[in-house]
Parts: C-alpha cells; sequence; structure tokens
C-alpha cells in the first residue's frame, strides 16, 4: 500500500502557520494531520465541489470556431484502424464517426482486426492503398509500433492521426496529432469518489499498463490521493492485461482480498473489469463492504449500478466523443490545426441517475440530446 511522505505536508503547515500568523488552515490543519498518523484528514470539501457539476448532462463547448466542413471534406476520406471487433466499444466509435461523415457528406471506412500487431500493419498498407486522407489510429494501435508503416503513409500524402490513445499533453512520435479525451481527469475523478465517501478506505486499483492511457491514468490517482486523500487512505495497483481479464482479474480480486481485510474499494480505471470483478467480491460475500467505481460508462456496468452492484461510473459519451474525433480531423484536413482540448465531456451516474441511461442502458443515452445539433451547427450544415 503506499504512505505518503510528510516533507510536502510539514512544509505546506509551517508556510501557512508563518506566513499568515493565524491558526491552521484547512491545508495546514490535514497536513498536520498526516504528520502525526492522524485518520480522517482527507479533503472531502474538495473532494465534492469536483463532482458536484457532472451529475447533470453535460453542455457543449465549442472546440474551436465554425468553418464549412463541406467545403474541406469535398473528395476527402478519413479510415479508421480500431482496437479488437470483438470489443462493442469500438463498434460504438465506428458508428459514431460513421454517422459524422454522413452528416458532412465525407467517404469513411474502417479496417477489420482483432488487436494484433500484424493486422495493423496490413491495415496500414490498405489505407494507403485507398490513397485515405488521413488514418485515424483509434483507441488501439500503438504509433510507436507502426513508424514504418505510418511514414510509408506519410510518404504517400496521408496524414496519421491517433485519437483517444495517448494523454492530452503527451508528445506521440510519428504522427501528425493527438486527440485525446483527459485520462487524468477522469482518474482524479475516481480517487475524489472514494476521498467523498471514505476517508480511511483501503483501495486497490485495477489497471491494464500495455494501453498508452493508462500511464495517465495512474498519474490522476497517484497525485489527487498524495494531495487531497489524506493518511487514512491507502491504495495499491495491479496491473491485469486486456488479454488476461477474464482469467487474471478474479485471482487478482481474490488476493488483495486476502491480504487486506479492510479492503473497501475496488477501482476499474476501466469499467469493464466490472463484469470479473464483482462475481469475486459476490464469491467472497463482501457485496457492500467492498465497493466497485470505474471509468468509460460501458452499457452493461451502467445496468450494474442501477442494480446496487457497482457504485458508480464515469460516463463518457462514445458517439459524442466519435463527433468530437470527426471534428478534429476534419479541422487537420483543412489546415486549420490540431485541436488542443475537444472538450469531451464525463458525467457521473450513481444509483441516484443511471437510470438516465436507459433500461437497459444504451451507449449515448444520458448526455443530453443536443450534441449533434450542435456540432452540425459548427459545421455549417
Amino acid at each position: 500500500m503506499n504512505t505518503q511522505s510528510h516533507r510536502g505536508a510539514l512544509a505546506c503547515a509551517i508556510g501557512l502557520l508563518l506566513i499568515t500568523g493565524i491558526s491552521a488552515t484547512s491545508c495546514a490543519a490535514r497536513a498536520l494531520a498526516k504528520i502525526f498518523g492522524h485518520e480522517g484528514d482527507a479533503d472531502q470539501t474538495h473532494a465534492l465541489k469536483e463532482l458536484a457539476p457532472l451529475y447533470e448532462p453535460p453542455e457543449f463547448i465549442a472546440p474551436g470556431p465554425a468553418f464549412d466542413a463541406k467545403k474541406v471534406m469535398a473528395g476527402k476520406s478519413i479510415y479508421r484502424i480500431a482496437g479488437p471487433d470483438s470489443n462493442p466499444w469500438y463498434q460504438q466509435g465506428f458508428n459514431g464517426m460513421k454517422s459524422a461523415a454522413e452528416k458532412v457528406g465525407y467517404s469513411f471506412s474502417g479496417c477489420s482486426n482483432e488487436g494484433q500487431l500484424s493486422q495493423y500493419q496490413q491495415c496500414m498498407a490498405q489505407g494507403i492503398k485507398q490513397k485515405a486522407t488521413l488514418i485515424d489510429l483509434f483507441a488501439g494501435p500503438n504509433p510507436n509500433d507502426l513508424a514504418p508503416e505510418i511514414a510509408a503513409a506519410q510518404a504517400a500524402g496521408t496524414l496519421v492521426a491517433v485519437s483517444h490513445n495517448f494523454g492530452m499533453d503527451a508528445t506521440v512520435p510519428n504522427v501528425s496529432a493527438n486527440f485525446s479525451v483527459d485520462f487524468q481527469l477522469a482518474a482524479r475523478l475516481l480517487a475524489d469518489w472514494v476521498i467523498s465517501k471514505n476517508e480511511t478506505a483501503h483501495v486497490l486499483v485495477l489497471v491494464s499498463d500495455e494501453l498508452p492511457s493508462t500511464a495517465d491514468m495512474r498519474v490522476g490517482i497517484t497525485s489527487e490521493f498524495k494531495e487531497f486523500g489524506g493518511a487514512g487512505i491507502e491504495y495499491s495497483f495491479v496491473n491485469v492485461s486486456i488479454a488476461q481479464w477474464g482469467t487474471g482479474l478474479k485471482p487478482a480480486v481474490e488476493k488483495a482480498m486476502a491480504a487486506d481485510p479492510k479492503l473497501s474499494y475496488i477501482i476499474c480505471i476501466y469499467d469493464s473489469m466490472a463484469e470479473f470483478v464483482v462475481p469475486a467480491i459476490a464469491s467472497a460475500k463482501k457485496d457492500g463492504k467492498i465497493k466497485v467505481i470505474g471509468f468509460n460508462g460501458t452499457p452493461f456496468v451502467l445496468d450494474m449500478v442501477r442494480a446496487g452492484k457497482v457504485e458508480m461510473t464515469i460516463g463518457e459519451c462514445q458517439e459524442w466523443t466519435s463527433y468530437a474525433i470527426a471534428d478534429a480531423e476534419m479541422r487537420l484536413i483543412g489546415g486549420m490545426g490540431a485541436v488542443k482540448n475537444m472538450h469531451i465531456p464525463f458525467r457521473v451516474f450513481d444509483k441516484s441517475n443511471a437510470a438516465e441511461a436507459g433500461v437497459p442502458a444504451t451507449y449515448g443515452k444520458g448526455y443530453g440530446d443536443t450534441f449533434k445539433a450542435d456540432y452540425a451547427k459548427l459545421w455549417g450544415l
């Protein structure tokens, strides 16, 4: 489990006391509590403030000025290479980007695969053969593994962008642009949820380190717990690759429960992990004692939230994300530069509002119904 350093806490406390000359502020009080090992010193006010705006459907924020999308995309095409076809999340992403393409009127196609590097390489060759204007590497293909293929595409005059894979501030080699969601923010919100609920929580964080986005999720969770979690919260990370979820998550959870009888929260940084985590908790007869939370807003997980088997998931509307990526890639094709922030929103779903995602839950429901019209207006349609 992670134990926090006292040096920064001491500096915070002494600095505030010397500078202000008054009794300890909230920061100083928490800092001194950490120094002396007191529990219950988490900053729950901060955590609740961060979570509060996210219970309602999000508002649209334009990522840039309006432009004539039909003019920009006349005669242009986008070719998408994503993760395994067997994962319905990827299919929803494809459907969303295809919907955007149909509205604007440009050619959009994709490459079937099961997530193997050799298949990604073949897909790249196919995209070049089709003379795509832009190849989109969506949430799976790592451009670091495809440097020769990307160089060949660029030599042929094809732009290559990576989307929904790396952190927002990441420098991604070989590609023309990195279009990301704020993975660190999602991770901080997961930590904030735990802080707001249990100042002495013992937390297992399940990760899949082969995905570039996981690095940002680790940073976000660690930084939030260190800064606002107090001395009473303990947490550890366990890595289980996506390919091993079916066989590896259950024993990982069983091992963590045996090692720490006080385990109270499991964070699934990708909420589909809950499919294997929740049964492991039930088998140990620890329903209600160990809470599960996650990120993505996968429909079957939203159903589990509604049923009380998962406490909360931070949802990201896949269709909204697809429209945002399509917008960013059209801007890149049109010579408007790389969008720095696509303003892809999150929404907190717990038992109080999970039904708004549908019964049963469906992709895209629960985030309001105006974003498509907002993008259409932005694109001059």
